[in-house]
């Protein structure tokens, strides 16, 4: 059976019999062959692969069938069991620090909007930790653009349930997101990658025009300014002045009319390339 053999031993002489066998039988089930199906499965490798592999080699292997019985009735109920073990144990944890902080994001089967299924992922940004993961079909919400948002409102619903409180949350700029946090009153944060992105698509697609040559010069340091300016402020209106810093600095102007940034932080010196920088009103 798969990996596991055993032999029945018969004294023609006297009748007396014994059984040997290779590896342990818990019910009807080998546990070497559970064990290497958990293997498999754990780390993600390819039963088919390996069947191709034992093959080779000329060693028993059970069937891709067996495989996939072993995984839905014992080594997928083993994982979620797992997890809601963890899960609970974090919840508990987080309900002695008071609000918290999180992130969230949808990954699809598919680009586009003709995704079948989608998986929401909501992280602990204080520990790094993922707390919860809701999987989404695109006909329980009426099509795959509302899979996000049922999937940052489902795991937003399992917190509440657990008594846990959102202080913030960063996302994308998708709009139905937006919105919702609006109607939750949970303050809602960009991810910086997400505007970066965006606004790099829109600079690059400009820089194209024959009178913006000047632009292309400049994409690499306002794509930098963009994560500084994030990462180097400690509130919101300090963000803000250090970003809008930059329509003064690409004109060579580096004092701003902002007392939260009131002067560039690059030492004080000559370009040795004049033409790079913006002229006002062009």
């Amino acid at each position: 059976m798969g990996t596991y053999v055993s032999f029945t031993h018969l004294c023609p002489h006297c009748n007396y019999s014994r059984q040997w066998q290779s590896q342990p039988v818990v019910g009807s089930t080998p546990v070497g062959n559970l064990h290497l199906s958990a293997a498999t499965y754990f780390t993600g490798a390819s039963f088919i692969q390996l069947e191709k592999i034992c093959k080779a080699m000329n060693l028993q292997i059970f069937q891709y069938d067996t495989f996939r019985r072993h995984a839905r009735s014992f080594l997928e109920p083993a994982i979620i069991h797992k997890w809601k073990m963890d899960q609970q144990h974090l919840f508990q944890k987080l309900l002695h620090g008071g609000k918290i902080g999180v992130s969230g994001d949808m990954r699809a089967d598919s680009p586009g909007h003709s995704a079948q299924y989608g998986s929401y992922t909501l992280m602990h940004l204080d520990s790094n930790c993922i707390i919860d993961l809701q999987l989404v079909q695109s006909n329980e919400v009426g099509g795959s653009y509302h899979m996000e948002k049922e999937g940052l409102k489902r795991c937003l619903d399992l917190l509440d349930s657990n008594g846990l409180e959102v202080d913030y949350i960063v996302t994308d700029r998708h709009p139905q997101i937006q919105k919702y946090l609006r109607e939750r009153s949970i303050t809602h944060f960009y991810d910086v990658w997400h505007f970066e992105k965006g606004l790099s698509k829109k600079l690059d697609k400009v820089a194209q025009n024959k009178d913006c040559g000047v632009l292309k010069k400049w994409l690499r340091s306002i794509k930098n300014h963009v994560y500084w300016s994030a990462t180097s402020s400690t509130s919101g209106p300090e963000k803000v002045a250090k970003w809008t810093s930059i329509v003064n600095h690409i004109q060579n102007v580096h004092l701003h009319e902002n007392p939260l940034f009131p002067k560039c932080q690059h030492p004080d010196r000559v370009s040795r390339d004049p033409s790079k920088w913006f002229k006002p009103g062009m």
